[in-house]
C-alpha cells in the first residue's frame, strides 16, 4: 500500500464523522468521496485511527458489519434505528451519500 498522507486520514475522518445517525455508509463510498484508490485505505484508517469516529456507521459494501465487530457494531446502529435484516443492513433505506 502506497503512504497515507496526513491529509488522506483528516479527509476520511471527516466523512466518518459526517455519517448522520441512523445512516450508514460503505468503506467504498468513503474512499470515492475521498478520492482514494482503494476502500482498503479507509479500512486501514478506520483500524488505525477511528476510537472517537462514529466508527459503527462504516460498513461493508455487502451491508454486512466488519465480523469481529458485528455484535457491537449492529446494537450500536439499531440504537440508532437502523435494523439488520439477516445480519446485514438494507443501503437502500439507511445508506449516506457524500
Amino acid at each position: 500500500m502506497a503512504a497515507i498522507t496526513d491529509e488522506q486520514v483528516e479527509t476520511v475522518r471527516g466523512l466518518v464523522a459526517s455519517i448522520p445517525s441512523g445512516q450508514v455508509s460503505t468503506y467504498g463510498d468513503i474512499a470515492d468521496a475521498a478520492g482514494l484508490s482503494s476502500p482498503r485505505i479507509v479500512a486501514w484508517i478506520m483500524r488505525t485511527d477511528s476510537s472517537d469516529l462514529p466508527w459503527h456507521r462504516v460498513i461493508r459494501a455487502s451491508g454486512r458489519p466488519a465480523p469481529h465487530l458485528e455484535t457491537r457494531q449492529l446494537e450500536r446502529l439499531r440504537a440508532e434505528g437502523v435494523l439488520a435484516v439477516d445480519g446485514r443492513i438494507p443501503l437502500r433505506d439507511h445508506r449516506h451519500t457524500f
